[in-house]
């Protein structure tokens, strides 16, 4: 089982921003636009995390003990990206802070 599965902090802790074509207003099969904020006149970010204490709209469950996307086939590129690895493999730092602010250990191994 992914540690994603039961993990849920980057959904909760980032603004989820994006290229607004990215939204079902272009795109039959993009991320919901009324799940969306504009942002600036060519981005768009996920309703719920353009605040202090960012949760994505999106984000079922309780961070820490089981989680998933209400959207997960048309999540946005950001969050197809996102990885608990950065793009060299190694582990991903945004991932371990994420973590941390819900007091949860690192991610050590995959």
């Amino acid at each position: 089982m992914s540690a994603c599965l039961s993990c849920g902090a980057c959904c909760a802790s980032f603004r989820v921003s994006f290229y607004w074509a990215e939204t079902t207003e272009v795109m039959l099969e993009g991320v919901p636009q009324e799940l969306t904020d504009a942002i600036a006149p060519f981005y768009n970010c996920m309703k719920g995390t353009n605040h202090k204490q960012p949760r994505c709209i999106a984000l079922q469950g309780t961070v820490g003990e089981t989680v998933s996307c209400s959207i997960y086939a048309q999540r946005s590129s950001t969050c197809r990206e996102f990885d608990m690895l950065d793009e060299f493999g190694q582990i991903n730092q945004a991932c371990t802070q994420a973590r941390a602010k819900y007091y949860l250990l690192p991610i050590t191994q995959i």
